[in-house]
């Protein structure tokens, strides 16, 4: 009956369209009023204030910082650059070069939507100017950045660890170090998938650079200045809590943020094609599809020419070190990985203050203040889901249903089959960090009975939250995407299904094969 009541009223509480978090906190508290009255509710407090003083969670609002500041400083525009010099010349390789940059950029933001925002704006209308449809474009991109909470740093690995703790010794930096080959498989899914997609046209070629505008673009594929097209990014992030509520307006700004890129496309008419190679050059006066006027750059380096992906690479290279920092610091035992999401902070702001010097001083106020506003709806989200989670303990519904499960079957295939189902269909509707509180208590006995372990119980938890994130109705990573290319969520859903279905498989194999998760920590000696 308590059971019933508890998830009852929190699905009606969505279904009447409350914010996730608030439909967290008052099924919870309807459940304490009825079952001990209204003196009960003096426990709110007293569970929510130290689940939010962790000091274990402190890492997040350093990586929340770390990731606006690297949104600001253009580091998404360099890593485009360098991955579009490499791979761009060939048939799909545009595809690769979103799911590269989001890759990259995943392991800088640790969020799904901030990587959709930022490497949306640049790469979405370059899709679609290449031959891709709009459905499928946006599709990729919102695809490709559910990457964000698998591979590190990870804001959902850090929630995991510190929810998990009291079934299991589980450490942050294993789980990090257990997401990159998960995250590499959920790519390569994502690639997989992108060869199936038709394309309007079949067109390779390197883009060549405005020589029209009063301020020059310092990247290839140019999309304006940094703070305009990270602005969708800051706002989808604080926007987790409201599960759809108010994705549509912060996708919107992420979609007005951004220009129109400038792609060079074979065969256009008043463009002339060099045959001496896939890439293809403009003379004066070239225009794109959309009737821009573009000329090719007249820089030292030809276009596609190992000067200017060496050029191209030292530019990424200060984006390109934040992992490794990170990662290697914490490996290393160099710091923790709070001190690691500080050092991190501290890097992107000299990066962006005296490196690549697009983030100024009066800035700093708005960067400071939008990581706050993201980190405290974070940190919210952590309180009333606590306080969900200490009913579910309490009134011992996490022990009914663990041996209601186990008196059906025992068997770990089937179990894990059930759990994965059941994730997805919550992942769709409910944002990662509220469903860690509201299932982990549930499931992680179950599965630690029947012998699945520790890190692969987070890394399948996450990555079917991950799947969530590009999952209608309420993909929080679709309304991103639906905004930054201005095309309707229903055509969107259309075309994500070839991405959908592709990431299941990879989340099959990384729930059935636990080497998947477990051979790199182990290889690693990481604990």
């Amino acid at each position: 009956m308590i059971t019933l009541l508890l998830f009852g009223s929190f699905f009606l509480f969505l279904g009447l369209g409350i914010p996730v978090a608030f439909a967290l906190g008052l099924s919870a508290v309807t459940v304490l009023i009825t079952t001990d009255g209204l003196q009960v509710l003096d426990v709110v407090p007293s569970v929510m204030f130290p689940s939010m003083s962790s000091g274990t969670l402190l890492a997040i609002p350093f990586f929340v910082l770390a990731g606006i500041v690297m949104q600001y400083t253009g580091i998404s525009q360099r890593l485009v650059d360098l991955a579009f010099l490499v791979f761009g010349r060939f048939s799909h390789g545009l595809a690769a070069v979103t799911i590269i940059s989001a890759f990259f950029f995943s392991a800088i933001s640790g969020s799904g939507p901030a990587t959709v925002a930022a490497i949306g704006a640049i790469l979405i209308p370059a899709l679609i100017r290449n031959g891709y449809q709009k459905k499928h474009a946006v599709s990729l991109v919102a695809a490709s950045g559910s990457m964000g909470i698998v591979v590190p740093p990870s804001i959902a690995f850090i929630i995991f660890a510190v929810v998990a703790s009291e079934f299991g010794s589980i450490s942050i930096t294993r789980l990090f170090i257990a997401g990159i080959v998960p995250g590499v498989i959920m790519a390569v899914a994502f690639f997989i998938a992108a060869l199936f997609v038709p394309r309007v046209r079949e067109l390779a070629g390197l883009p060549v650079k405005s020589g029209q505008g009063t301020k020059r673009n310092t990247g290839l594929l140019a999309t304006g200045t940094a703070p305009g097209a990270t602005n969708g990014a800051e706002a989808v992030v604080s926007s987790t809590s409201t599960a759809g509520s108010s994705t549509g307006s912060s996708s919107t700004a992420a979609g007005n943020g951004a220009t129109k890129t400038r792609l060079l496309k074979a065969g256009t008419a008043g463009t002339s094609s060099s045959t001496n190679g896939p890439a293809t050059s403009a003379g004066a006066g070239a225009t794109t599809g959309d009737g821009t006027g573009i000329k090719s750059g007249t820089g030292a380096h030809a276009e596609g020419s190992f000067g200017e992906f060496l050029a191209a690479l030292v530019k990424a290279i200060p984006g390109l070190l934040i992992p490794v920092i990170i990662l290697g610091g914490i490996y290393g035992g160099i710091f923790t990985p709070t001190e690691a999401g500080a050092v991190a902070s501290v890097f992107a702001l000299l990066v962006g203050l005296f490196v690549y010097r697009e983030l100024k001083l009066p800035d700093l106020p708005k960067v400071f203040l939008e990581s706050g506003v993201s980190t405290a709806v974070i940190m919210f989200i952590v309180g009333v889901a606590s306080l969900f989670s200490y009913v579910i303990t309490v009134e011992g519904i996490a022990d009914t249903v663990s041996a209601a499960v186990l008196g059906v079957t025992d068997n770990k295939f089937l179990i894990l089959a059930v759990i994965t189902i059941i994730l997805l269909i919550v992942g769709a509707f409910v944002d990662a960090i509220s469903a860690f509180y509201l299932f982990i208590p549930i499931l992680v006995p179950i599965l630690l009975e029947v012998g699945v372990d520790m890190t692969t119980i987070g890394v399948f938890m996450t990555v079917n939250l991950a799947i969530g994130l590009f999952t209608p109705p309420v993909g929080l990573n679709l309304y991103v995407g639906a905004g930054i290319g201005k095309v309707r969520l229903e055509e969107v859903v259309r075309g994500v299904m070839p991405f959908l279905i592709c990431a299941i498989i990879a989340l099959l194999l990384i729930t059935y094969i636990p080497a998947i998760s477990n051979w790199l920590p182990d290889l690693l000696g990481v604990g």
